[in-house]
């Protein structure tokens, strides 16, 4: 029973295979077209796409058109071309105004910008780009069944270029341009006010304001104590028991040894 199973199925696939080469050969766009939808719906989206491809611009103003670009911008989302599913839903969405399908092709569209945001620490300008993108589907679709879905990416992105700036701000400390961090930090502090990175945040810059302190000259030392002091101040307000209350106690116990030079 299992080898005849086996044998069916070694059939079927040689079959579907003669199909696809047959589909690949003849200059017959109709069979092309049916090869390809078939192709599409059992998941085979790359054959589909090299059909579809073959047969687009014959088929541009016909009845099947709308079908046939909706598939083919379809299987390139589904075979995880996002960079071609994003323009060729836009293109869908521009022609077809009146689909069905134009908000489904406006919301995915717009989501293939989001699966080509790369990781918090490379190059962003596609996730700026996604966000832009999937605000303008927001707008233009507030009843959309899909609204829900697009703020949830737009705040997973936003989470990432909020931990790129963290990260950024924060290297200053690390190269120790103290300095630059100190501004850095404090402009992300202000730019990202409900930040989770708020408190790595207030603490960096009070290490950055503490290092810059004890090695100044000592005509901008008392000046630059003073401001460090400030800072542990900022930190322990936002959080007293804070995880970095060790460390920052024992820079605030220095800077005070150190102020006293200067009351004398």
């Amino acid at each position: 029973m299992r080898k005849i199973i086996s044998i069916i199925i070694l059939v079927l696939f040689v079959s579907s295979c003669n199909e696809y080469q047959k589909a690949l050969k003849t200059e017959d766009v109709a069979v092309k077209l049916e090869t390809a939808t078939k192709l599409y719906e059992k998941g085979k989206y790359f054959k589909a796409i090299t059909l579809f491809e073959q047969i687009a611009p014959a088929y541009k103003g016909k009845p099947q058109a709308e079908k046939l670009f909706y598939m083919h911008s379809m299987a390139y989302y589904k075979n995880k071309q996002y960079g071609l599913s994003a323009y060729h839903f836009e293109s869908f969405v521009s022609s077809y105004p009146k689909s069905e399908k134009q908000e489904e092709s406006a919301f995915l569209g717009a989501k293939s910008y989001s699966k080509q945001s790369t990781v918090y620490s490379l190059d962003q300008t596609d996730t700026d780009k996604a966000i832009d993108k999937l605000q303008i589907f927001i707008d233009t679709y507030p009843n959309s069944q899909y609204f829900a879905e697009a703020n949830t990416i737009i705040k997973e992105l936003k989470t990432k270029l909020e931990r790129k700036a963290y990260e950024n701000a924060k290297l200053y400390n690390s190269i120790s341009d103290f300095k630059a961090a100190i501004v850095a930090l404090d402009n992300f502090v202000s730019d990202f006010p409900g930040t989770p990175y708020k408190e790595d945040a207030l603490y960096y810059k009070l290490d950055s304001a503490y290092q810059l302190a004890i090695n100044s000259v000592v005509d901008k030392m008392e000046a630059r104590l003073n401001t460090a002091k400030l800072s542990y101040g900022s930190l322990i307000k936002f959080k007293a028991d804070t995880k970095y209350k060790k460390e920052a106690d024992e820079m605030l116990a220095r800077i005070d040894k150190e102020l006293k030079q200067f009351t004398k």
